[in-house]
């Protein structure tokens, strides 16, 4: 019998399998796209040729003040380290000085980013150059009240934002399983609004019904329809962003696509850019699914690498098994989002979850709601096991002694296997 090799990445290093060449269904990878031959280059003419938009140099006026979203720590594979630079440098140029310039670390309702990951995100030159600040939801006194988005939502941003004369917003675009896409107004929301906003937001992610758990509609590359994305948009509208700069990845993880302009068209472009890169067709869904959430900071914890297991579960038969790699060296961050698996039943913590709602509690549900289509199973740091058995999680040390449990509860000595190397990003879409 012929053993196919694989070696996905868990962490900052690797777990190698063998699976027999005749049950393995699919290994899910997306379409590879070269990378520019030179960044800046390819940056400065985005910035310079915009998408339904003047170029930056024409928008900003010396004397304004300029205020950066730049993605918290969670998200540094968008590399502002690489663009950030380019950016600020470019803004010089255009006449807007380093003082007049503030960039602002889209935490949303995660935890404050330490002076260490600052200086990752934004280099250690543009945090000595520039003002550098955590947005923080629960600060009331340094929100600006806008109004009242069509659903009702109360929307209120970081006084930073608001009272800048620019806003230039950056980040990056793949498949997101609560708003469809990352990037573009998540900046905004959840990213410098208050931790109200965010959470009348983000409750649209939960169906009417107390009992039915989340909202079906607000899913992986779903925009039209979905609540919890059209009310973002509503809400973002308000603050008229001047600029946008997205970056998409290709499958190695190197800045591939630049989309500036426009902060809907330009994000709009990249979010198809996403669907040719990482959307797979399928025809079959498997017995069982391995799926690396790409490495670190993707595995960073369970609540970032839930998102792959998300993707996973779309290629795995009811009742099947998901081998998630995820070292999650962070597991117990954020930290609410264990507290919501100390409820006795579902129906508890969905109810808790809607009376004050947190991203991480619809996490939680989403959780619940995974391990009741299938086992799902993490290779993970040993340390790690207790805590994700209580988020409905077998926790194992290694791939080996994954694959023999998963074996055992698909009742099946030669089950079909479905390989996702970069589980985080890769969307399988079943064809029927």
């Amino acid at each position: 019998m012929t053993d196919i090799h694989f070696e996905l990445k868990i962490g900052k290093g690797t777990a190698t399998f063998l699976i027999p060449k005749k049950q393995l269904l699919y290994e899910l990878v997306g379409i590879n796209r070269t990378p520019p031959e030179d960044l800046s280059t390819a940056y400065r003419y985005a910035l310079a040729h915009p998408i339904d938009s003047p170029p930056l140099s024409e928008i900003v006026k010396a004397g304004e003040t300029v205020a950066i979203t730049v993605s918290d720590i969670t998200r540094s594979w968008q590399r502002n380290d690489l663009t950030l630079p380019i950016l600020i440098d470019s803004l010089n140029e255009a006449g807007i000085n380093d003082e007049d310039i503030t960039v602002i670390i889209a935490v949303g309702a995660h935890r404050q980013n330490t002076a260490e990951e600052l200086a990752e995100l934004c280099t250690k030159e543009i945090c000595q150059r520039v003002r550098i600040i955590n947005h923080n939801a629960w600060d009331t006194d340094n929100m600006i009240y806008y109004g009242k988005t069509s659903r009702g939502t109360e929307v209120a941003f970081n006084r930073v934002v608001a009272e800048a004369d620019r806003v230039i917003l950056t980040g990056g675009v793949i498949y997101h399983y609560m708003v469809g896409y990352g990037g573009g107004r998540k900046s905004i929301l959840p990213g410098v609004s208050s931790l109200k906003t965010i959470q009348q937001s983000h409750l649209w992610a939960m169906e009417k019904t107390v009992g039915k758990g989340s909202n079906p509609l607000a899913a992986n590359m779903k925009t039209a329809g979905n609540p919890a994305h059209e009310d973002m948009m509503d809400a973002a509208a308000f603050l008229k962003p001047d600029f946008i700069v997205n970056v998409v990845p290709n499958l190695d993880g190197d800045i591939t696509g630049i989309f500036a302009g426009n902060w809907v068209s330009a994000w709009q472009q990249a979010t198809r850019m996403v669907d040719e890169i990482f959307g797979v067709a399928i025809q079959e869904q498997a017995d069982i699914v391995i799926a690396s959430a790409g490495g670190h900071p993707k595995d960073i914890n369970l609540y970032q690498s839930q998102k792959t297991i998300d993707n996973a579960v779309y290629a795995m038969k009811q009742g099947g098994v998901t081998i998630l790699l995820a070292e999650c060296p962070d597991i117990k961050e954020p930290a609410e989002f264990f507290d919501w698996f100390k409820y006795p039943t579902f129906l508890d913590m969905e109810k808790a979850v809607r009376a004050n709602y947190l991203i991480s509690g619809w996490v939680a549900v989403r959780q619940l709601e995974y391990a009741d289509q299938g086992h799902i199973i993490m290779v993970t740091r040993k340390e790690n096991i207790e805590l994700a058995r209580q988020a409905g999680v077998q926790g194992v040390a290694d791939i080996d002694e994954a694959l023999a449990m998963a074996y055992v509860k698909c009742g099946s000595n030669s089950p079909k296997i479905t390989v996702m190397p970069q589980g985080a990003n890769t969307f399988p879409i079943l064809e029927t």
